[in-house]
């Protein structure tokens, strides 16, 4: 796992503006967000990770890996769909797997040249295939790319999380998560990161 140049720089301009933070920075000091190096695993971690808890998602993917040994696009687009599924993946998921698979293996997916592309920019390409819509896309960034500055404001941990630490538990609204967020910026995928950590002390991995 390779953690991103920028996360000493981050942890400090996020801990000089933002109580909250600072105390869950130095509560999880030595923690930190790292990349696997590896698109088409991080998609399909995300897949998996759809509407489910991290640790649902990661039983299901542990049952993945010891049944297919490796994931990469050539063993799940080998594989069966009820292979597939007994390893707990829905019939939907099962699809979106295998349909990821092929663009990897066909060459309609380039992971190559999606560096050079801006959040906005990617996400919009990302959104066009089967299965992945705009917070898998986010979890890609944050993730694989490590972008510093992505806000997942669909995502229920971060909703969770800022409801608990900046609202007493109440209900935040979309505008007002985002207008707390901007205080973060450029290191908003840092804070997110250090939010779901607040949840659950296991780090998210994609």
């Amino acid at each position: 796992m390779r953690t991103p140049d920028y996360w000493p720089r981050a942890t400090r301009d996020l801990a000089a503006r933002d109580a909250v933070l600072r105390a869950l920075i130095t509560r999880f000091d030595g923690l930190a967000l790292g990349s696997r190096g590896d698109a088409f695993s991080t998609l399909a971690r995300a897949i998996v990770g759809q509407q489910i808890s991290v640790r649902a998602a990661q039983n299901v993917w542990g049952r993945l890996s010891g049944r297919l040994e490796t994931v990469t696009p050539g063993t799940v687009a080998r594989s069966r769909k009820p292979t597939l599924r007994a390893c707990g993946l829905s019939a939907q998921k099962a699809d979106y797997l295998k349909d990821l698979a092929r663009k990897f293996l066909d060459g309609t997916l380039d992971a190559a040249r999606w560096r050079a592309l801006e959040d906005e920019a990617l996400i919009a390409e990302l959104t066009l295939v089967k299965g992945i819509g705009r917070w898998t896309a986010e979890m890609f960034l944050i993730f694989y790319l490590t972008r510093p500055d992505v806000l997942p404001l669909a995502d229920l941990g971060l909703q969770r999380a800022m409801r608990l630490h900046y609202n007493r538990g109440r209900p935040l609204s979309e505008r007002r998560m985002r207008s707390i967020g901007a205080s973060w910026a450029p290191w908003r995928s840092v804070a997110t990161w250090y939010l779901w950590r607040s949840l659950d002390p296991v780090p998210v991995e994609y």
